[in-house]
């Protein structure tokens, strides 16, 4: 299985990031995908999802209005664009699909 996320990197505050993960076909055709991340000494938390045919999206509140996934199931991609980034989206952002999992990409958000 080929999970692998990309795009992560150092911003200030209010910048935008976007991150990038793609999939092998096997693993990818027909699931909802996830974002999750992980900040430095707390617990995984969920950030978003896309269904397989990428019309229906949810996120969780902390990101609502800021943060957009979007699918391209022709190249087995997904993105999570970030738009005015906080002190506190700075985590390792990991995406997957059922047990499959990327190694993460981290997002720094800092003056």
């Amino acid at each position: 299985a080929h999970v692998v996320e990309s795009g992560g990197g150092l911003v200030q505050p209010g910048s935008s990031l976007n991150l990038s993960c793609e999939f092998s076909a096997r693993i990818f055709d027909g699931y909802t995908v996830h974002w999750y991340r992980q900040a430095p000494g707390k617990e995984r938390e969920w950030v978003g999802l896309v269904s397989a045919d990428g019309k229906h999206r949810a996120y969780t509140g902390s990101v609502k209005g800021r943060f957009n996934i979007s699918r391209d199931n022709a190249k087995n991609t997904i993105h999570l664009q970030m738009n005015n980034l906080k002190d506190e989206d700075t985590a390792i952002y990991y995406c997957g699909v059922n047990d499959h999992w990327g190694q993460g990409t981290q997002v720094t958000v800092s003056l």
